[in-house]
Order: structure tokens, then sequence, then C-alpha cells
């Protein structure tokens, strides 16, 4: 079983400092958010809270995902590096390949690409990308990074992308995962057909439960049900032991413990922080997987 830690909200300099211990205490990897910039104001609903309000604000930093992985993997040797998700649709894929490249070539190919449609309609429009038929343009920008991560010459003449035959280096030398993110069907239909696996935003037992049979019925449909399949869920309810092997034999792979300051009073010191990812280490993955 995968424990990943997510670290969104975190400062920049704490995070050089707790990424290292977060290795230590034995996660498989770290979840990073991707915002660009806050709006001042704006209408647009976040969708994983009842109240439609983000779990952020204009003063919440949010570094730029691919030069963040490059510097945390300078002082880690093992530990894995996910964007959950990065939003593709308000870049152009040449453009997202070259930065997600260079990422996974500088980490040694210790990066997982998770991806999606976003939600942030003024993020969009500030970027000068339209909100509209994001999915569709996804469905075309899927295939042509994964491509140019693995060295081929791409060309396109789709609906939303054209360009000449071109060729990218450097490129990693292993397989960039590509995990997609996303609750709707739209999103389970992109992770199953075209996807190495598939992260979520919190569920319940039930509802893990019901997208993860989903899940396994798109894949066998598509002819992939035997290709290897990740599926990281974080779960909004502590679970016993048999629901947790049910989940499992669904095809679950790993779960998430959440950000540090959704776990923690405000204004913890970096050094609980770091006693209580140690402490994470010990009660949570430790029964589990053992100590690495």
């Amino acid at each position: 079983m995968q424990f990943w830690q997510a670290v969104p909200f975190t400062h920049p300099d704490e995070m050089l400092e707790l990424v290292p211990v977060i290795e230590e205490a034995g996660f498989e990897g770290i979840m990073l958010a991707d915002h660009v910039f806050a709006p001042e104001s704006y209408d647009s609903r976040y969708p994983y809270d009842a109240s439609g309000e983000p779990p952020f604000d204009a003063m919440t930093p949010f570094p730029e995902v691919f030069a963040t992985i490059c510097a945390l993997s300078m002082v880690t040797t093992r530990l894995r590096f996910l964007p959950n998700v990065y939003v593709l649709p308000m870049r152009h894929p040449i453009e997202v390949a070259k930065g997600l490249s260079t990422a996974a070539v500088f980490s040694k190919n210790r990066v997982v690409f998770g991806l999606g449609a976003g939600w942030l309609k003024e993020e969009f429009e500030g970027l000068a990308q339209p909100f509209e038929a994001r999915g569709k343009r996804m469905d075309e920008q899927i295939p042509i990074v994964q491509k140019l991560l693995a060295g081929e010459v791409v060309s396109a003449d789709g609906e939303f992308y054209r360009f000449a035959p071109l060729r990218m280096n450097p490129i990693p030398t292993k397989k960039v995962p590509f995990w997609v993110g996303g609750m709707n069907a739209a999103a389970l239909r992109r992770a199953a057909e075209m996807g190495d696996g598939w992260t979520g935003a919190g569920t319940t037992f039930e509802e893990t439960v019901a997208i993860l049979e989903d899940l396994r019925r798109r894949r066998k449909a598509c002819g992939r049900a035997n290709e290897p399949f990740d599926c990281l869920i974080p779960l909004t309810e502590p679970l016993p032991p048999d629901k947790m092997k049910r989940l499992i034999d669904l095809g679950m792979t790993g779960t998430v413990s959440w950000p540090l300051s959704f776990q923690m009073a405000p204004g913890a010191t970096l050094q609980q922080k770091k006693d209580k990812i140690r402490e994470l280490g010990e009660t949570l993955i430790a029964p589990v997987n053992g100590k690495r």
C-alpha cells in the first residue's frame, strides 16, 4: 500500500525542510497543488466542498509545480512527486511536455503526472484560455504529451492543436505515469482509456467502492483490464481493516495523508510539523507496510 503526503498550502521554505522528513517517515510520495494565481474576486464555485469555497485564499503559496519538483528532488532520493492535479487545458501541450519532461529528468524518473480539467474559470480567462470544451482539449492533449515524453516525432492536425512534426529533448529514461484526477464520468472515462491511474478528491467508503467498480468496468470495456493501474484514494473517514481490504481488492493502491494544515492547529511550528510527519510514519505507515 502506498501512502502519499499532501503538501499544498505549505510555504516553499518549510517544504524544503519537511520533504526529507516525509521521505524518512516512509511515504511513497508527496502531492502538490497547481494554481497560477488567485483572482481578487471570482464567481466560480469550488466543486469539492458544499460551501463552494476553496480551502485557500490569495495569500496561499502555490509555487510552480515543475520547478518545485526539480528543487525537491535535490533534497530527496526516493520520494515521488504528484501534482494533484495539474490543470492541463490551461496550457499548450508542447509547453506542458517540456516542463514535465524536465522535472522527470532532474528527479530521475520520480514524477507521476496527475492531471485534471480544473474548475476556476477566472484562472483560464486570465491566461487567455477558453474554459469551455476543456475536456475535449484534454482528449487531444494527453496523447500529444505522452508521445513527446516518449521521444517520438509528433505532429498534430486536430480540432484544437495543429503543429508540424517536432521532437523534444531531453526526455525521461522511463515512462512517466499519467494519473487522471476528477470525480465525474468524463474523468473516469479518461482515466480508464488513456491513463495509468486515477486520483480522487476525497470519498467515503461507499463512494470509493462505486468509483473503483466503475473504473474496473470501463477498463475492461476498452481492453485494459490487465494493464497496471494505480488508484490513489484520499479517504474522508477512517476505515477498519476489513473495509480497507475490500478497497484494495477492488484496485486501490494508495491512500493520502491530508495537508498538515488540516491536521494541526494554526500556528504550528516547523518542528511540530516534522514531529507530526514522524508520528504519521509510525502510526499510519509502519503498521501496514513495516518500517523502511
